[in-house]
């Protein structure tokens, strides 16, 4: 395809239109598959055993825990394992070193360790400085000798590091991923480089399993710094899968596990692109009392505890009403699974041990964007085109043939239209039943936040840091508060089953996508009747496919902020009632936080009433431009397949009949859908 572009000149439309769309042919997709897990799960030895890299990721220790996202991505580009480190700023770590500081100075030592942020401060300065920084000021901590070992951190600069081996790049990577409650134990002077670092990216050479998949390792609820939470909130809501792993001995009931799962199921469903939840239970091979029985006692109890445990976790999903809001039952299912199993075969076989099931769903999630075949697909029907175009059998039918394709684009097209401004109508019904919810349940969820038993230093160091956090706290433990999402919640729950509906993260489903992937020219059944024009005609069977995907991406992409709208409205409008709270100082300070965040509250309840018009707008616009684009798009390819002047175009009959062999070897018969 390259010596075909090189022969296509730049003087006429069609040439310029194929050029491009030879270009773009090398386009990728990747699948994005998010992994939680607390401290201890088994999810490195999970990881490790699924992309049979045994030794990749750092496992078995009980007081390590991964501090970052991790992602794992095929190399392909080299056969070298890589770790590719992107630091946050200088000016991030400045501005947390001066609220570390900041926090010192008015708590003085009396912390203990009942308190995470404190906790959370010791354990970040002491990896990066040792004991020093107890003897420091914020400015002395920024002084370049502290980083001599990561230059490319003051540098604003990634970090690659390049090894043979999977054992040599994890004990390398370690630093700057792991953080260890042990870690001056035996480890004095050395320096750890987790709290610096937004996101690794390690790239493992020749993995079938990650050839279009990238598994991100996440931390379970987001983090304090804002570009690694914005970063930890983007690669979340474009998962296409979330796996939740746990130890198979408390599943249904950990309680930690099935918290992670609520706190994102708002990102990942409605506001996000996930369609299935995976709740995998590790260390399936672990019994109690097991010595005295035989191989066949042992290889029974855990299959039949296996069984129990996925029953029992089916159960408790059923009960978990945030969670449905947002997933069905077919978009959750239960492995129970043993890295160790799969690797010696002591009692069970491989496939009993489910991590073959695993990576046949990642193999399954590669074979729907194999490059080669989309490659072949699209090049052969751009070729088709260009044949086609320089052939004159269809000269006296052009007319006819345009005619028909235009009549069906119109066609279809209202049928889009009518499909979308029904939609707008079920939601603007629904939005205008949550408003006047909103309006008569805010006092009462105000109160229940602010008040109800809920007095002391305790609750008045909690509500400082919401309002000096926009509204959102994240501690390190427990459950996330989000005021907003507290006072956006009757509009998010009365749109959420037309949301639904509507959006439905599974391919050709829900109203949007669903109408446009029956969007259609009637190619298939015009070839019969117009053979000469057949090659043209194949050449718009792709064009609509491709718009079809590019604008079911998008509206992926857009129901995110349509989605999240609601509760950003809130957010910005609760903006200055924040700041208010957050001014005052000395007695009553918890008194005059409270009624000042009630207060205003009451005083812009019209904020409900401007997140359904923002909502609606958002969608809207996305309907036009869906319509706008798709109309314009299409035209354009009739036109130009159809009814463009008369060009020199070069003769492909050649590459067309070679890349047609490939493509009926890939694909099948012509006349086979991709």
């Amino acid at each position: 395809m390259t010596f075909v572009h090189a022969r296509l000149n730049d003087q006429d439309k069609l040439s310029a239109f194929l050029k491009k769309k030879i270009s773009d042919l090398e386009t990728d997709k990747r699948e994005l598959v998010g992994v939680f897990g607390k401290t201890g799960a088994g999810k490195s030895s999970l990881i490790n055993a699924i992309i049979e890299e045994k030794n990749l990721l750092p496992s078995g220790s009980i007081n390590a825990c991964t501090s970052v996202m991790i992602k794992l991505e095929a190399n392909t580009y080299s056969s070298k394992y890589e770790a590719e480190i992107e630091f946050i700023t200088k000016e991030e770590w400045n501005d947390e070193l001066w609220s570390f500081h900041q926090f010192f100075c008015k708590n003085g030592d009396h912390e203990t360790e009942d308190n995470d942020d404190y906790l959370d401060a010791v354990e970040k300065l002491s990896a990066v400085y040792g004991e020093e920084w107890k003897q420091k000021s914020s400015e002395n901590l920024m002084e370049s000798k502290y980083f001599k070992a990561i230059p490319e951190f003051l540098q604003s600069k990634r970090k690659i590091l390049t090894c043979e081996s999977a054992n040599e790049l994890c004990a390398k990577v370690v630093k700057y991923t792991r953080s260890d409650s042990k870690q001056g134990e035996g480890n004095e002077g050395k320096k750890w480089f987790w709290p610096l670092v937004k996101c690794v990216t390690v790239r493992v050479p020749n993995n079938p399993f990650l050839q279009h998949v990238t598994l991100v390792d996440l931390p379970g609820n987001g983090d304090c710094n804002k570009s690694r939470d914005q970063m930890w909130k983007g690669i979340l809501g474009n998962c296409s899968t979330v796996w939740i792993v746990t130890e198979i001995n408390r599943a249904a009931s950990e309680k930690e596990a099935w918290e992670i799962l609520e706190s994102v199921s708002s990102l990942i469903g409605n506001g996000g692109k996930c369609q299935q939840i995976h709740f995998i239970c590790t260390k399936s091979d672990l019994l109690d009392d097991s010595d005295d029985l035989s191989s066949a006692d042992v290889h029974d109890l855990i299959t039949e505890r296996n069984v129990q445990a996925t029953d029992a976790i089916k159960k408790e999903f059923n009960k978990q009403s945030k969670i449905r809001k947002h997933f069905t039952d077919d978009s959750f299912k239960v492995f129970t699974v043993s890295s160790k199993e799969f690797l010696k075969e002591n009692y069970l076989s491989p496939e009993e041990t489910e991590i073959p099931k695993l990576q046949r769903f990642l193999q399954d999630l590669n074979d729907c964007h194999s490059e080669t075949v989309n490659y072949v697909t699209r090049a052969h029907r751009i070729l088709s085109l260009i044949q086609g175009a320089i052939s004159r059998g269809v000269d006296s039918k052009k007319g006819e043939v345009c005619e028909e394709l235009e009549r069906n684009m119109s066609l279809q097209l209202d049928n889009v239209r009518k499909e979308m401004e029904d939609t707008y109508t079920a939601f603007k019904k629904c939005l205008d039943d949550g408003v006047e919810k909103s309006k008569c349940s805010y006092g009462e969820k105000l109160k229940n936040f602010l008040y109800d038993g809920k007095n002391g230093g305790a609750f008045y160091n909690l509500l400082k840091c919401v309002v000096e956090n926009g509204g959102v706290y994240k501690p390190k433990k427990g459950k996330p508060i989000n005021l907003n999402m507290k006072l956006a919640s009757c509009l998010i729950d009365s749109i959420g089953a037309e949301f639904r509906k509507t959006f439905l993260n599974e391919v050709k489903c829900g109203a949007f996508s669903g109408v446009i992937n029956t969007f259609t020219l009637n190619a298939d059944s015009l070839i019969e009747e117009y053979q000469n024009a057949e090659l043209q005609l194949r050449f718009l069977k792709t064009e609509e496919e491709k718009i079809e995907a590019k604008l079911n991406r998008i509206i992926q992409k857009q129901m995110k902020k349509v989605y999240s709208s609601l509760t950003e409205t809130v957010e910005n409008i609760m903006e200055e009632g924040y700041k208010k709270a957050l001014a005052f100082t000395g007695e009553d300070t918890l008194y005059n936080m409270r009624e000042t965040i009630k207060n205003h509250v009451h005083s812009k309840k019209d904020m409900f009433e401007q997140a359904k018009n923002t909502m609606l707008e958002k969608l809207h616009d996305l309907m036009v431009y869906v319509l706008e684009t798709l109309e314009k798009t299409m035209k354009e390819s009739i036109g130009l397949s159809f009814k463009a002047e008369e060009c020199l175009l070069p003769d492909v009959s050649t590459e067309l009949k070679m890349v047609k062999k490939h493509y009926d070897l890939l694909v099948g018969t012509p006349d086979d859908e991709i």
